[in-house]
């Protein structure tokens, strides 16, 4: 008998279906999930890609990557770069996605706002109806505390909290994990310059 969990199991605890790892019960290639990252919600945790994931479309790119061991509670929303609106023109209103002779301005993708891949390293806590905002990077072993939002990079073991979210304190772990290391996003968009924790096992 193993003696650990699969991880090819969506609902790893009989009886207790809001519980899931998310692993085997996401199908877009571009959210990446590490073994034993579960998300917990009365209504489901097969709805994580369509509720929780948010303006993630196809045509711009970017992935939502996340850790091993990781804790999601229920309502975690992370915006992806979709969300974005052109902010160096007259207006920040998208007339073109309108029609009628408008699309005449449709901007160019690189004339949109892009902030990269948004990375959940191991070991990370997201608290009740936390929001996680476009190319976040959250280190190994950080708790995010409950409605907080995310808009900057949060250190390993942190403990942050409020809007936006800032630091509350450090966690006591010192460890540190041999599965996250450093990249440049993988995207082939431009991104911040900043490097960016990725796990090791997530294909670039």
């Amino acid at each position: 008998m193993n003696p650990f969990p699969s991880t090819d199991e969506p609902y790893p605890l009989p009886g207790f279906p809001q519980v899931g790892f998310l692993k085997p019960l996401v199908r877009n290639p571009n959210i990446v999930v590490g073994d034993y990252t579960y998300y917990d919600d009365p209504d489901g945790p097969e709805h994580f890609e369509s509720r929780c994931v948010l303006y993630h479309f196809p045509f711009v790119g970017d992935k939502l990557v996340i850790g091993k061991y990781c804790a999601l509670a229920r309502g975690v929303r992370f915006i992806m770069n979709g969300a974005n609106h052109k902010i160096s023109g007259f207006s920040t209103f998208p007339f073109y996605i309108f029609g009628h002779g408008w699309e005449a301005v449709m901007p160019q993708p690189d004339e949109l706002p892009y902030k990269g891949d948004t990375v959940v390293c191991n070991d990370v806590w997201l608290g009740y109806e936390s929001l996680v905002m476009p190319g976040v990077r959250i280190g190994d072993g950080a708790i995010v505390a409950s409605r907080s939002v995310v808009v900057g990079d949060v250190p390993a073991y942190a403990v942050v909290g409020g809007n936006p979210a800032g630091s509350s304190g450090s966690d006591s772990r010192t460890r540190s994990s041999p599965n996250c290391s450093r990249s440049a996003g993988g995207t082939g968009r431009p991104t911040r310059s900043r490097e960016t924790c990725r796990p090791s096992w997530v294909p670039t």
